[in-house]
């Protein structure tokens, strides 16, 4: 089934069912948990005990993280923990509706707004196929930053890529050494451009425009001939956006809420994508699981499932969504249990429920298929009517799933089977708890680094000519061309700047509002080189266009 579990997986998992629940696990119930509890999702690496040569480390990766703050600007409103970080931010004038779930004027109201920022990366499946992997890995990041609190405004987006040697026809390069890719992997050279496409064009069809980003590209052998090479790229999507100081706290699940999926219907897309992210050899499972964990992006259904979201939280404190997580990883299994969690926490929930894309899904793939355009609410039982409202008005399914009970039992009943004894899912989550941190044991490896060998006769300009066709140095045409730069109207610096709108820009800067001169920006990590043209190169530093002849 592709479930990459590890020995101390299956340590924790076997004694947890013969010794605590006492019976074999269901399908859907394996599946769950090999997704919902993976490497992808819950980050057993940062988060585990590290013994390097023979000693155990004090603290482990996300501890040393977690530290930077002890010295950095106490602004934190939102910081190692929920879907984004946020930091203070300002008090502004937002345009609002004067009712929500209608058709209405607009309106100014005074509030205020903290700034976000959200990342994550859609490795695995933009390796596999790198235009929809990279489109969902910028749809997850747009539902991560609208999943913040109890809803939050998506403002602008950040791409990344980072890819093996593109091995160019009729353009050598004399670092790219020849080298076999997996053949569920796809080519540096087709992460280069597909991946660039897929995140363009989500952001495009959406109404997020990628404001700055990276590029990188390596690939080589070390001294003692190991090769050392993005086979397995990077798609890195960082999101820019705002919440209101009113909805940066999620409630905690009681009695009596009620669990709703929003967004599009259930289709058998995504199968396995915790699991497939997780493995430590890419390449090493079998090519139909791994393109079956690739999800496909719809950025139609995420912008009527943002309005959803938008016109919520414009109620204020009067908002339906008491929680609110994104669906990615495990699917349903992995976001419903997230919304249920805490003293108060459990659920009983409904696959009859659920808005079906195709009659023919299993119930394990209702439960573990990461459909794209999904959120889960706790929703406000004496609300109903109004998220319902809202719902019609834009096209967009709102399910109501299930309801919390507070025994900390998470039971899903089958399809025309409402028998909780039968039930393909019935986790205690007491049981399930935190468990212990996995053990790493590391050796050092001494490096044999060799000294800068210079070939004989190299001249300082056939020397700017191999770094010019570096692509995190050379032209960003590729990427700046495609991409909507200032929709939304709160950009406030696009991704190019001067007189000619040429040279990249170094910052990237938003708005909170229509009415303030307060916003945000981000850094780039180095200056970029936009373009070479008949001997002329353009460099764009700040806001000048700086020229070298050669």
């Amino acid at each position: 089934m592709g479930l990459a579990l590890d020995q101390s997986d299956i340590d924790y998992y076997l004694d947890l069912f013969c010794n605590q629940l006492k019976r074999n696990p269901t399908d859907v119930e394996l599946f769950d948990l090999a997704q919902s509890n993976s490497e992808h999702s819950r980050h057993w690496f940062f988060k585990g005990r590290f013994v390097i040569d023979g000693v155990e480390r004090e603290k482990n990766l996300f501890q040393i993280i977690q530290d930077t703050q002890d010295n950095s600007n106490p602004n934190n409103v939102i910081a190692f923990h929920d879907n984004s970080s946020s930091i203070k931010g300002f008090p502004v004038n937002k345009l609002v509706s004067e009712q929500p779930d209608r058709f209405s004027k607009l309106k100014t109201k005074h509030a205020t707004r903290h700034i976000i920022y959200s990342a994550e990366t859609h490795n695995f499946p933009t390796g596999v196929s790198p235009f929809p992997g990279a489109a969902t890995g910028t749809g997850g990041r747009i539902r991560d930053v609208h999943s913040t609190g109890r809803g939050a405004h998506e403002i602008a987006g950040v791409a990344g890529y980072s890819f093996g040697n593109l091995h160019l026809d009729n353009y050598d390069l004399p670092w790219e050494t020849d080298a076999q890719y997996p053949p569920n992997m796809a080519h540096p050279r087709e992460v280069c451009i597909e991946a660039s496409n897929g995140a363009s064009d989500y952001g495009n069809k959406f109404g997020e425009p990628v404001i700055t980003g990276f590029a990188r590209s390596f690939g080589g052998n070390l001294a003692n001939g190991e090769r050392c090479e993005y086979v397995k790229p990077i798609m890195f999507s960082g999101g820019l956006g705002s919440i209101d100081a009113a909805m940066v706290d999620k409630q905690p699940c009681k009695a009596g809420m009620l669990l709703a999926k929003i967004g599009g219907p259930v289709y058998r897309i995504g199968l396995g994508g915790g699991a497939a992210s997780s493995v430590h050899v890419q390449g090493g499972r079998e090519c139909e699981l791994d393109f079956g964990a690739v999800q496909r992006g719809d950025a139609e259904m995420e912008q009527k499932l943002h309005r959803i979201v938008r016109a919520c939280i414009e109620f204020d404190e009067e908002n339906p969504i008491l929680s609110i997580h994104d669906q990615g990883a495990g699917g349903n299994g992995n976001v419903l249990k997230e919304l249920v969690e805490g003293e108060m926490g459990g659920a009983i929930i409904s696959a009859d429920k659920f808005e079906l894309g195709d009659e023919t899904i299993s119930i394990r793939e209702l439960w573990g298929a990461e459909y794209q355009e999904n959120s889960a609410i706790l929703l406000d039982p004496k609300k109903v009517d109004v998220i319902l409202r809202i719902a019609k008005r834009e096209k967009c399914t709102v399910s109501i799933v299930g309801e919390v009970t507070g025994d900390n039992k998470v039971i899903l009943t089958d399809y025309n089977n409402g028998d909780k004894i039968e039930a393909p899912v019935n986790l205690d989550l007491k049981a399930l708890g935190e468990r212990p941190n996995k053990i790493f044991n590391m050796q050092t490896i001494a490096q044999n680094l060799k000294p800068l060998d210079l070939p004989t006769g190299l001249t300082v300009r056939q020397a700017l000519d191999l770094v010019l066709r570096l692509p995190s140095v050379a032209s960003k045409r590729y990427l700046t061309n495609k991409v909507d730069r200032s929709v939304t109207g709160l950009i406030a610096q696009q991704q190019c700047v001067g007189p000619l709108h040429t040279p990249v820009a170094d910052v990237a800067c938003t708005a909170l509002s229509y009415f303030d001169k307060r916003g945000l920006k981000t850094k780039r990590l180095m200056k970029k080189v936009l373009d070479v043209n008949s001997g002329v190169i353009r460099f764009g530093v700040s806001k000048q266009d700086y020229l070298i002849i050669l």
